[in-house]
């Protein structure tokens, strides 16, 4: 069986295959990346991030048409929204099940939330104690914020702000913070009142595949307590920056790459009873 250690390198070897700057282009993450002003590449950002599901060109397409519709200036058509003069600019666009009443209520309660809290780092640091381990605080109290700060909020929007509190992997979210915070080639470091050995892993079904053929995950379903376990692994991997490792579970899925045999199925290392390799 292999040894902690190899398995580290075995990964390390994945991250720094996938973590590269071509890796950019056909991902989302290139929708920020497009902007220079990082308060555009936070809020822009956020609704790649919030849109991420289906097939990658057509979240591509779509957040170019939400980029035209804002008139190229994301953070200025949020802080400034006006839901009287700036409800047509959204009206009809829909990716999903993201509809143009999400698109409306979604955009109108985070320009709320940008007034009271000033940028959407703050909207999420300002929920995280100073002692906090991980982000699920912040997660939880950037959707409750959102989904309470006007009184006629559709119920509806809940389905689209995931919630550590019910449940929920929280995958979007926790990548969203993965761009935010982490430094480069790939994730955009742009925010410094959360740290890289706070984020959590994002967790779906093709990196919950690849982390359970590695022995990472042995719960069955990708759920919150999925996401805590994974990144508790990984962080005795790498303590630091245990999201690093997204790139080697999202990585060999999106490119149809085979893993190792050496490391999946009997053959998986036990992180929970092994030390931490140096």
């Amino acid at each position: 069986m292999p040894t902690p250690a190899e398995l580290k390198a075995y990964l390390d070897g994945l991250v720094d295959r996938f973590e590269r700057r071509t890796f950019i282009a056909d991902d989302p993450i290139s929708i920020p990346h497009g902007f220079d002003d990082p308060r555009d590449q936070a809020v822009i950002g956020l609704y790649a991030a919030l849109l991420a599901w289906g097939r990658r060109q057509t979240v591509l397409n779509k957040m170019e048409a939400l980029c035209e519709r804002m008139d190229y200036a994301p953070f200025r058509f949020v802080r400034d929204f006006d839901p009287d003069r700036d409800a047509a600019a959204l009206a009809g666009f829909k990716h999903r099940t993201f509809q143009p009443i999400d698109a409306f209520w979604f955009t109108r309660n985070l320009s709320a939330a940008l007034a009271r809290h000033g940028t959407i780092e703050n909207l999420f640091a300002d929920h995280l104690p100073s002692e906090a381990d991980d982000v699920g605080a912040a997660i939880q109290g950037f959707s409750t914020t959102l989904l309470a700060i006007a009184p006629d909020t559709p119920e509806r929007l809940r389905k689209h702000l995931a919630r550590p509190a019910a449940g929920s992997a929280c995958k979007r979210l926790n990548m969203y913070l993965r761009w935010m915070v982490r430094p480069g080639p790939v994730d955009l470091g742009l925010w410094t009142r959360i740290t890289p050995d706070q984020l959590l892993l994002p967790l779906d079904v093709h990196s919950g595949r690849q982390a359970r053929a590695l022995g990472f995950v042995e719960r069955k379903s990708n759920d919150w307590k999925a996401v805590q376990r994974l990144t508790a692994a990984c962080r005795r991997l790498c303590p630091e920056d245990p999201a690093r490792y997204d790139f080697a579970f999202y990585g060999p899925g999106a490119h149809d790459v085979s893993l190792d045999a050496r490391f999946t199925g009997d053959n998986s290392v036990d992180l929970n009873s092994s030390p931490t390799p140096r």
